[in-house]
């Protein structure tokens, strides 16, 4: 479940009830960060400017002060101000994508890809660079044998009613206008992920340039360890990805479901649902929502696969634990598109402003009131996704995402205007900090915090190491480089 989602169901939900991310797995990097900022071999002096004319001959680009183009390149988050890139290109093909880092290399000017825009740093958007947007190459189609091929600009809405039309589910977040591919580069937590696994769980081939301007396929035979970074390693590294193959699932019939606590319960549910959760069986997937003020209140939502039947015991053993009636109680059964619909609320992806960071929770928590203190009085949510189940039965070193044995991913999560910003980026830095030493010093690479100290080996853990060697090997000259970038 994405923030926005939780948060719109946390204020309709009373009435009713309604994140990959975003926030469950989708508030997602682009798919790929560059800056050629070496001098190819064999020259010498500056690097020559873009030659936009010749380059928009090949690919549509948009130029400043071009009509759309600050929408173009505008980032989700709103709150962020930043300094303009150059030039956007709308590719269609992947032949187009080389052309676009083809200039980058001769200009040596950064360049980033852009799908859905959702880079919580801004990283989709280089200022004075080129932005390539893949958003064209959106298309959705499924295969007899049920194989997905989804273009690498595909957004979560077009790959949940393109799957639904042939009956079939992954696994992936809720927020309708996060791009499928920050979403799997970075692993890809979202609903379902205790059933089935992460998103890049999924991934059977990714159709990617190279730095060097060359067309690949990465998979299980062939380019195998750009396969195993692609999957966890986070967007911006190694290669720009154009286009993925996942294996899918059959549809399956859900149960959602959600539980409002009433206010200075909110410890005694955290500590509840932690035990509940981690050993919950895997058709369960739930986020316990702490929201900050005086006294913070704490709701808890998610789904199930299958019927209330299966469901309702286990509500009933939460609400027991926790010690707490709920003020609200829902179940209700919805087929799979619907349920992602659900969760995804009435939102649409208009852009919004705010604050975040995250925290992986590499154990039980032992003072969950501790953790409910931080959000005493703020601004200021926290979102606890829970993980386990699939996730946690792949090995940490299988794929390139290291949080397999965590028991879930936590959200730190700020409404700011621009105004605002700058304060509560701080207050969002100082609750992490705090809880690093109450849940683990992890953090999910899709969240991405640009104030995010030991970030390498917060989001990478013990695949950093084998994660930089093979941006070594597929980008010995660093030309996909950028700030948290595993080449910088």
């Amino acid at each position: 479940m994405d923030r926005r989602g939780f948060l719109r169901l946390a204020g309709a939900g009373a009435a009713a009830l309604a994140t990959g991310a975003c926030g469950a797995g989708a508030e997602a990097p682009p798919s790929g960060t560059t800056s050629a900022t070496t001098t190819p071999p064999g020259t010498t002096g500056p690097p020559p400017p873009p030659d936009w004319a010749a380059l928009r001959a090949k690919v549509p680009v948009l130029l400043p002060p071009e009509k759309d183009f600050t929408a173009a390149w505008s980032p989700f988050n709103a709150a962020l101000q930043l300094p303009p890139p150059a030039a956007l290109a709308r590719c269609e093909i992947p032949e187009q994508v080389q052309e676009c880092l083809e200039v980058a290399r001769k200009s040596k000017i950064a360049v980033a890809a852009r799908s859905g825009g959702h880079s919580y740093a801004g990283f989709s958007a280089p200022a004075g660079g080129l932005v390539v947007d893949v958003s064209p190459m959106r298309e959705v189609r499924v295969q007899p044998d049920g194989t997905a091929v989804i273009g690498a600009g595909a957004k979560l809405a077009d790959v949940y009613a393109g799957l639904a039309r042939a009956g079939r589910a992954l696994p992936a977040g809720s927020c309708p206008s996060v791009g499928i591919a920050g979403l799997t580069l970075g692993g890809g937590i979202g609903v379902l992920a205790r059933k089935l696994g992460l998103t890049c769980d999924h991934l059977r081939t990714a159709q990617v340039v190279l730095a060097d301007g060359s067309l690949r396929t990465a998979s299980a035979d062939s380019e195998q360890e750009l396969f195993w970074a692609l999957r966890g390693g986070g967007g911006g590294n190694f290669a720009l990805v154009t286009q993925f193959e996942f294996g899918t699932v059959p549809a399956p019939g859900l149960t959602v479901f959600s539980l409002r606590f009433p206010a200075g319960s909110a410890a005694s549910v955290l500590g509840a649902w932690q035990d509940w959760i981690g050993s919950a069986p895997p058709e369960l997937w739930s986020i316990c929502h702490l929201l900050g003020g005086t006294p913070p209140a704490a709701m808890v939502a998610g789904c199930y696969v299958g019927g209330a039947g299966g469901l309702n015991p286990l509500l009933d053993q939460l609400v027991s634990a926790a010690g707490a009636r709920p003020t609200q109680r829902m179940a209700q059964p919805k087929g799979y598109l619907d349920a992602m619909r659900h969760f995804a609320g009435n939102g649409g992806g208009k852009r919004e402003g705010f604050a975040a960071a995250s925290r992986i929770v590499e154990h039980k928590i032992s003072n969950p009131d501790r953790v409910v203190g931080q959000v005493q009085g703020r601004k200021m949510d926290l979102l606890f996704d829970g993980l386990g189940g699939a996730v946690g039965e792949i090995g940490v070193a299988d794929t390139a995402f290291p949080h397999r044995k965590a028991l879930a991913s936590v959200q730190i999560y700020a409404p700011a205007e621009r105004a605002e910003h700058a304060r509560q980026l701080a207050a969002v830095t100082e609750v992490q900090s705090a809880l690093t030493g109450l849940v683990g010093k992890g953090s999910y690479v899709n969240y991405l915090d640009a104030a995010q100290k030991d970030w390498a080996r917060a989001y990478y853990g013990p695949n950093l190491d084998r994660l930089r060697a093979v941006a070594t090997r597929y980008d010995p000259d660093g030309v996909f480089r950028f700030a948290q970038g595993l080449t910088s």
